[in-house]
């Protein structure tokens, strides 16, 4: 099945075993989830967060929630 979200933003842990996106649903709201994957196993990434069925008005309000919810990224340096 094919993703009907559109990742607008994503940011890297600085290890890079862990991302948060920060996503658009086709109805036009926002949300965020966090996401681990294990170097060493080829399946990709898994949600770890569980945060996906918050909505947000904005890119920006998932942003500042994903902050709040998700530890190391406020340690993470945001760039456009």
């Amino acid at each position: 099945m094919a993703h009907i979200n559109k990742v607008v933003h994503s940011f890297n842990s600085p290890l890079g075993d862990l991302c948060v996106d920060i996503f658009r649903r086709p109805d036009d709201t926002f949300g965020f989830e966090e996401y681990r994957r294990d170097h060493e196993d080829g399946r990709g990434w898994f949600p770890i967060g569980y945060y996906g069925a918050e909505e947000f008005v904005d890119a920006a309000g998932a942003l500042q929630q994903a902050k709040i919810s998700v530890q190391w990224l406020q340690d993470v340096t945001m760039t456009p």
